[in-house]
């Protein structure tokens, strides 16, 4: 499936893989070239996540985010939804400002 969207992101491929689930990405790289590979996980690779689109205030979330602790390995807005998701749980994506879609997977929770 992966392999069906080359068009959409020319630049990288990855994928994500366990008994349970299972999440695919093509990136067109534009923030965080170095950086932002995906699927991307939490360091403790239990919430990994795919994602397309942008969040125009991940700049002031990340701010906010690193205020209350947490340390980002990247400099990229997918980044902010793993700690968004973290602090906030699912209903995170309210803070969000932007024209996005992505797919969380919670290993620790099972959920979506």
């Amino acid at each position: 499936m992966v392999e069906a969207v080359r068009h959409r992101g020319p630049d990288a491929a990855g994928v994500y893989l366990d008994e349970r689930a299972a999440l695919g990405h093509r990136r067109l790289s534009i923030i965080d070239l170095a950086g932002g590979k995906q699927p991307l996980s939490t360091p403790d690779g239990n919430v990994w996540v795919t994602f397309n689109g942008e969040i125009f205030n991940y700049v002031e979330l990340t701010a906010e985010l690193t205020s209350r602790g947490r340390q980002f390995r990247t400099r990229s807005d997918t980044e902010t939804i793993l700690h968004a998701y973290a602090e906030h749980g699912p209903a995170c994506v309210k803070a969000f400002n932007g024209d996005f879609a992505y797919a969380l997977w919670d290993r620790s929770r099972s959920a979506w």
